[in-house]
């Protein structure tokens, strides 16, 4: 990890990316279970880089990068602009694991081409709304056994379903739907038993927002139609009410006339 920012608060990402260094690592024969357990442990509590410094020193690959921080504000690429969302590279994760537990894949994370995940008696999340994408043409690999995952992609990205279901299922409302030019497809594979895995489409905060404000936009503009209405309604009747008032006077003052003859 490089310490010339220690200071800097660390994200979910790179929490997760020295996660999957222990795991390996633990695989690999270099931790035991308890040191796997009391480093796992230190990486979700650690808020900054220089937290996560010492939990890896030790370990191949143990460097996380600390992103340069620029000082200097410029407009940043939107969500939806897939052409600089397909950035390459081999991915941040490449596997998440619910046993009696859960786990979360989501914000700006790096999707793989290949992404495996296994849930037994568990539940895990992968949002898709905020990642990149290392590839055109991803895979998520779902295994749920007596639990589930719920894959969330946002509007645009073309989803195919071929997972298999016994007394259990894959969701394929999404599948097939076209996507934008240049948007990612992605690929849900594997096997559900007495479980199920869930593809839903769901805005970003920023479409979220833009619709918001769309909607605010088109009820302020009701708002003063309804008032220009409500305006012109009552000059209407203004203009009648005086119209008839200078009638009645007429007739009043004919009356008068006849009166006096």
């Amino acid at each position: 990890m490089s310490e010339e920012a220690p200071e800097l608060r660390a994200s979910d990402a790179d929490r997760e990316q020295v996660a999957e260094i222990l795991r390996d690592a633990l695989a690999e024969g270099r931790l035991d279970m308890e040191e796997f357990e009391e480093r796992l442990d230190a990486t979700y509590k650690a808020r900054t880089y220089g937290d996560l410094a010492p939990i890896t020193r030790d370990l191949p690959v143990g460097a996380v990068a600390v992103p340069k921080v620029d000082m200097v504000k410029r407009p940043g690429a939107a969500v939806g602009s897939w052409s600089e969302r397909i950035v390459g590279g081999e991915g941040s994760s490449t596997w998440g694991v619910a046993v009696l537990s859960g786990f979360q894949r989501k914000g700006r994370w790096t999707v793989p081409r290949r992404f495996n995940c296994f849930a037994f008696w568990g539940g895990g999340e992968i949002d898709l709304r905020e990642a990149n994408f290392a590839d055109g043409v991803v895979e998520i690999n779902c295994v749920a056994i007596m639990g589930g995952v719920e894959v969330v992609v946002p509007p645009g990205v073309e989803v195919e379903v071929r997972g298999i279901g016994i007394m259990g299922g894959f969701d394929h409302r999404e599948d097939g739907a076209p996507g934008d030019p240049g948007a990612p497809r992605v690929i849900v594979t594997g096997f559900a038993f007495w479980g199920g895995v869930g593809v839903e489409r769901k805005l970003t905060r920023t479409q979220k927002q833009e619709l918001r404000e769309e909607r605010q936009e088109l009820r302020s503009s009701a708002r003063d139609e309804s008032y220009e209405g409500h305006r012109r309604m009552l000059e209407e009747h203004r203009d009648l009410w005086r119209h008839g008032h200078d009638e009645r006077g007429a007739r009043r003052e004919k009356a008068r006339e006849r009166d006096e003859d």
